[in-house]
């Protein structure tokens, strides 16, 4: 994100407490500070300081299955520190947030494909506390001078196509990260969970949509927040799925190379298929994707992994 930004003449400061982050991944060009977002000192004096106009906020936990084992830990990091951020904000009278929220805050909806009216149910405290977290900044808005746009994010894939940036975390559980891993050696196998679903090939669908469309989406909310348009919630996706095997199928294709396989029951509060209705972004923001292709999706994963030493 911080390139795209640059890369349109803002001015950008990265706070990161580097509990996943890689601080060699952030541009030369952007002023980087290790620290915390619930530091509420810490963040109300860079935002005095630095002048900030916008909040862009990406840091939280993210992994499904340790929210439900670790679930403090998400409500900590995820929900409590976002408070203390929205504080700063209020506080120092920065008039903007765009955050990154997850598709997980709808749960398991009646309905495959889901609009941002569809009735957020979330099952997992990863997704309870991104929905906290869009709860708190509806309220702020209300009482406060701040407009906010959460963008929920349906499966994110893929790296910068000019290979500056991409998924470096060694233990990341994302499907294509972890096909790519196994079909370069790297795992021993990828695991599907869940082959008997009502889906044409068993597997479940996902709606993937590439990490620069996705920075694309951000820098439509950074500029309709900014010409004053009301404070929502944007679902971030393409609108159609790929199945597990045919995201399989592609990792064979770009890498030549075949992916080790283990089919796995399913796992508890897996959705057969989960996909974006992305109309409201592409009508209010004038969104329009370029690289919604699975191929060309993979393949930047692919040459991304190539380069990591893990």
């Amino acid at each position: 994100m911080s390139y795209a930004l640059l890369d349109r003449g803002e001015e950008v400061v990265v706070l990161d407490n580097l509990m996943t982050g890689v601080s060699s991944l952030v541009s030369p060009d952007a002023e980087f500070i290790e620290g915390d977002i619930g530091d509420l000192a810490l963040v109300r004096a860079l935002l005095r300081s630095r002048k900030i106009d916008t909040i862009m906020h990406f840091a939280g936990s993210v992994v499904v299955p340790e929210s439900v084992s670790d679930p403090m830990k998400y409500y900590a990091n995820n929900t409590a520190a976002t408070r203390s951020l929205i504080e700063a904000a209020v506080r120092e009278d920065v008039p903007h947030i765009v955050f990154s929220s997850t598709a997980a805050v709808y749960g398991m909806p009646p309905v495959p494909v889901m609009a941002e009216d569809t009735p957020p149910r979330p099952i997992n405290p990863y997704g309870r506390s991104k929905l906290m977290t869009e709860w708190m900044l509806a309220d702020a808005a209300t009482a406060h001078n701040l407009s906010y746009i959460a963008l929920r994010y349906f499966n994110v894939a893929g790296a910068d196509p000019l290979g500056r940036t991409g998924q470096s975390t060694p233990n990341a559980t994302h499907l294509i990260k972890r096909a790519c891993q196994a079909a370069l050696g790297r795992v021993s196998h990828l695991d599907i969970y869940g082959t008997d679903f009502d889906t044409p090939d068993g597997t479940g669908v996902r709606d993937y949509i590439h990490v620069t469309d996705l920075v694309e989406a951000h820098l439509a909310a950074l500029d309709a927040l900014r010409r004053g348009t009301e404070s929502g919630i944007y679902n971030c996706g393409y609108g159609h799925g790929m199945s597990v095997r045919q995201v399989i199928s592609a990792v064979e294709k770009a890498s030549g190379r075949r992916v080790p396989l283990r089919e796995a029951p399913r796992r508890a509060g897996d959705p057969a298929m989960v996909i974006a209705d992305a109309t409201k972004l592409r009508r209010n923001l004038d969104w329009s994707p370029r690289y919604d292709d699975i191929d060309v999706i993979v393949s930047a994963a692919l040459r991304w992994e190539q380069r990591l030493n893990h």
